[in-house]
């Protein structure tokens, strides 16, 4: 069964709880969305609570995908430039899918509904993200479309001795 996504969902207790206990479950599966595991609950919440504070700005938004449970399955960021010469692209963030449901195409679906809803943003022409080296996520976004714009080597530490490429890639949506 597919994933009902919602750009802009209510922010409620409900879907904080829900994307509080996505992204520890993402994270303590390994996932490169900002930690190394272990986490808890307590780790994660202080960037939520960023988020939150940028949803309330404005500056972001907000895509949820929900399971036929109405349980918080994916979740990704879109973050608008602020800067007045590259207004024509947004940034995706912690692109995320419960482990459980990998393997089932939700990601794929995720990243199509991430581009459909940027297409709906007057004005935008592209859509940028990065990702960890070393984790094979850089062969699944290009599978989606991106193109690998740039790398700088060995940028991410996620443990002493281990190092990592940050990788930024590019989906025009024209």
């Amino acid at each position: 069964m597919a994933l009902t996504f919602r750009l802009d969902p209510e922010i409620d207790p409900a879907l904080r709880d829900g994307v509080l206990a996505l992204w520890v479950d993402v994270s303590n599966a390994g996932g490169a969305v900002g930690f190394v595991p272990p986490v808890t609950v307590d780790d994660v919440r202080p960037e939520w609570l960023k988020r939150l504070a940028q949803l309330s700005q404005g500056d972001i938004r907000l895509l949820v995908g929900y399971d036929e449970d109405g349980t918080v399955a994916a979740t990704a960021f879109l973050a608008y430039n602020t800067h007045r010469l590259m207004r024509h692209w947004i940034w995706l963030y912690v692109v995320m899918v419960h482990p459980e449901h990998q393997g089932k195409g939700y990601g794929r679906d995720l990243m199509a509904a991430a581009a459909d809803a940027a297409r709906g943003i007057d004005g935008i022409e592209a859509i940028r993200l990065t990702c960890r080296g070393g984790t094979g996520v850089d062969r699944f976004y290009e599978s989606c479309g991106y193109k690998e714009v740039g790398r700088v080597p060995g940028a991410i530490r996620v443990a002493p001795g281990d190092d990592r490429d940050d990788i930024t890639m590019l989906l025009p949506l024209g």
